[in-house]
């Protein structure tokens, strides 16, 4: 690791005492792995105090998916929290989750349905120890239906939702991505929907609630008009590679030097300017590309014309070129790239944070730039149970006690 080269990113401190928009919510973080760790980043960021509430000696499962030894998951998407170890499913670990409750605004947890009620503590004994609590509940499948019981892990629901179906080329086996694309996706909802009940809380008066979050509804919202589109057509659309059903040309394309460009020119105006571009302006008024329908129906035959221009160039002539003239055409990245990008270094798109394993850490930085209340990074992700004395301190216990806490396995 120490001989891989160390690209220039900008370098900033954490803000410990740096304050935020959320700064007044506090977040109990009963989840796992991605989804819930997603949401409650997102609160994070902006200022809330997320307690991540962990298995003594175990911890977050996020911490166990490691890269040369090194929890490089957990530091970037636990930043900005704390850490308190507590086994609820025993009795004080229970009465001690329901304390924290009534000092909290949000709870956001991901067991299967049930598992909660079965340890007493389902939003009906959450809602009684602090009636304003909002409780987030992230599962596969929903709190509801007849699928409620069964693990929904993310690829299930990419598979299940049709995007595995959509993802790949028609002559190969559908693709899943290669990323937690539905737990993300799920986070950043959920954030939204947790944001939505504070609102209606705290400025229309109403009480807490409960957020039925599936991993499965969310991705499905972001795939499309599916089911509107085969009552239309009656057709399954087969899957298109990096071609789109909707618009054409949009590809990715080879160059010369064996990197690539993706290129999209969905307007009319600007498949024009491609065409005149590649010097092919007669394409323009063939009856085989007048329309964007047109472009879809005969898109082989307007990607060779395109391929072929492309490949005599290497990526930096064919950037240059498009880019001179106004078309919509990009690098295709790998991470060596993005690192090298003038745009991501520009924006501080990706940081570098003290370290205590890596010396430093490159992250990204916050997404949403907001110009009066910005997020900001304050800490580092926290060593488990880090926080035990800190937080069970403000419900009065004291070292003593939580001396014997640890030593009956309780935190």
């Amino acid at each position: 690791m120490n001989n891989i080269k160390k690209h220039r990113l900008p370098e900033i401190d954490y803000r410990p005492d740096a304050s935020g928009p959320l700064d007044d919510i506090r977040v109990l973080d009963l989840s796992r792995l991605v989804a819930g760790n997603a949401l409650t980043h997102f609160l994070a960021d902006f200022g809330a105090e997320v307690i991540k509430v962990e298995r003594p000696g175990y911890g977050d499962d996020l911490r166990n998916w490691r890269v040369e030894g090194i929890s490089i998951h957990w530091k970037v998407y636990a930043r900005n929290k704390k850490s308190v170890t507590l086994n609820f499913s025993q009795e004080k670990g229970r009465k001690l989750l329901l304390e924290l409750a009534a000092t909290s605004q949000i709870l956001v947890e991901n067991f299967i349905p049930g598992t909660l009620e079965k340890w007493n503590l389902g939003p009906e004994a959450l809602h009684e120890a602090n009636p304003d609590l909002i409780v987030v509940r992230i599962s596969g499948w929903g709190q509801s239906g007849p699928d409620k019981r069964f693990p929904g892990f993310g690829s299930l629901v990419e598979a299940r939702t049709g995007f595995a179906a959509m993802n790949g080329f028609a002559d190969r086996a559908p693709v899943l991505p290669p990323l937690a694309l539905a737990d993300m996706v799920a986070g950043l909802y959920g954030g939204v929907a947790t944001l939505v009940a504070l609102r209606h809380r705290e400025v229309s008066g109403g009480a807490g609630q409960v957020i039925d979050l599936p991993l499965f509804d969310p991705l499905l919202s972001i795939l499309g008009p599916q089911a509107a589109q085969y009552e239309l057509t009656g057709e399954i659309p087969a899957r298109m590679g990096s071609r789109i059903h909707t618009t054409a040309p949009r590809n990715v394309y080879c160059c010369g030097d064996g990197r690539y460009v993706a290129l999209s020119a969905s307007m009319q105006s600007m498949f024009e300017r491609l065409m005149e571009t590649i010097g092919r302006a007669e394409f323009i008024e063939d009856t085989r590309f007048l329309t964007n329908a047109d472009r879809v129906e005969h898109c082989d035959a307007l990607d060779t014309v395109i391929a072929e221009f492309i490949e005599g160039r290497s990526q930096a002539e064919n950037l240059a070129i498009f880019q001179g003239a106004g078309v919509t055409v990009g690098p295709v990245h790998d991470v060596v790239g993005l690192l090298e990008d003038p745009l991501v270094q520009a924006r501080e798109v990706i940081v570098r944070l003290p370290d205590d394993e890596m010396e430093s850490l490159p992250m990204h930085n916050i997404p949403a730039r907001l110009s009066v209340t910005p997020g900001l990074i304050r800490d580092p992700a926290p060593a488990l149970g880090q926080h035990n004395a800190e937080i069970l301190a403000q419900l009065g216990y004291r070292a003593a006690e939580l001396a014997q806490f640890a030593e009956q396995g309780i935190i």
